[in-house]
């Protein structure tokens, strides 16, 4: 993993960067996926959808910089050249919830076998973060798998720093034949704007279409 830098001064982004920074405005989409597809290739080989969702959202946010753009540690702006997922598991037996990550893996069914073997292990832990180190290239994703949602709108209240996306799952619902999952994406406007949204809810969708070529 490398973080390299970014020159504010030269920075195309900049007058609207600072503009943004310094009002903290951050804005949320949400849309619904059509997994139709998606569902019926996991399905042919036993595979779970949340593992897959998390798989399809790490692979869009590595494949634009946008979407890797935050402060590091030292308080320097610039990009991550990979990041790695940061998504909750459900304890049924406390009603909460634990963050563990795993790393970036390219293969599906590598990623699949070990996003089972950390939930598995991490369950239950009663910890909010039971696997550390945590690194510091992750990406917080998540599914709210009880209830479907038109919108979701999470507020973080950190001085306005924290630039990374944040994804958001739901329950999904069928329609007629066709399957539909809401997916929310929270942005800084800092980085990202409305096109920028619409490129990841795009990708997603033609991840799920094309499913079959990489589940």
């Amino acid at each position: 993993m490398k973080f390299n830098t970014i020159n504010r001064d030269t920075w195309d982004r900049k007058e609207y960067f600072e503009h943004y920074l310094q009002q903290q405005t951050t804005f949320s989409l949400t849309n619904e996926i059509n997994i139709t597809i998606l569902m019926k290739n996991l399905k042919k080989k036993h595979y779970k959808l949340y593992p897959a969702f998390i798989f399809m959202v790490t692979k869009i946010v590595n494949a634009h910089r946008e979407f890797r753009i935050n402060f590091n540690s030292e308080g320097n702006l610039g990009y991550w050249t990979e990041i790695c997922p940061l998504y909750t598991i459900f304890d049924n037996k406390t009603h909460t919830f634990s963050g563990i990550w795993s790393p970036n893996l390219t293969i599906f069914s590598e990623f699949h076998s070990k996003y089972e073997n950390d939930a598995e292990r991490y369950n239950g832990t009663k910890r909010l973060f039971p696997k550390t180190p945590i690194p510091d290239n992750t990406i917080p994703i998540s599914m709210i798998p009880w209830s479907s949602f038109t919108a979701f709108n999470l507020n973080i209240n950190n001085g306005g720093d924290f630039l990374l996306p944040i994804i958001t799952g739901g329950k999904y619902s069928q329609v007629n034949d066709e399957l539909f999952l809401p997916v929310s994406i929270q942005m800084h406007h800092a980085i990202c704007d409305g096109y920028h949204a619409s490129v990841f809810i795009n990708d997603l969708q033609k991840l799920a279409d094309e499913s079959e070529d990489w589940i």
